[in-house]
């Protein structure tokens, strides 16, 4: 039986312009290919777009859009007696987060036609007024752990 080893994380400094690890995560999240310059200025320039948009500091509408899209409650696949059930658990606040930042970005690269920066800004927006794809998907994910609520005495397997 193989040990199980600890993880440590990587401590993060905070980004240069809004002093917030929280947008310092995002920009790793936006990054492709080790290009860490292009998405800071990818994020930087979405965060300028929502400040013109909205008239408010850019760093207040993105926790609130973050808050406004992280799930509560999740589905698991647990395996019990040869069915496998859809459990619904709850999520951790890290893991929330994490979704929460991919749903925006995925949400954001679907969309065609303009530059990244300004779907970006769109979806925070979106995100902000409780609109858009990523509150359509924590709902989906929302609706299907009320659908299985159920088989939730099954979370603690």
């Amino acid at each position: 039986m193989r040990s199980k080893s600890n993880f440590k994380h990587v401590s993060l400094i905070p980004d240069e312009v809004y002093g917030s690890l929280n947008v310092s995560r995002f920009i790793n999240y936006v990054m492709r290919d080790g290009k860490k310059d292009i998405a800071r200025n990818l994020v930087y320039k979405a965060f300028q777009i929502i400040e013109n948009n909205i008239k408010k500091p850019a760093l207040e509408i993105f926790d609130i859009a973050i808050a406004n899209i992280s799930p509560q409650l999740e589905v698991k696949s647990r395996r019990i007696g040869g069915a496998t059930y859809q459990v619904p658990v709850e999520v951790k606040t890290d893991r929330a987060r994490i979704l929460a930042y991919r749903w925006l970005i995925t949400s954001a690269r679907k969309a065609q036609g303009k530059t990244f920066d300004i779907f970006l800004a769109n979806e925070i927006e979106d995100a902000y007024n409780n609109t858009g794809s990523a509150v359509v998907m924590k709902q989906n994910m929302h609706k299907a752990a009320e659908a299985n609520k159920a088989f939730a005495h099954f979370a603690r397997f």
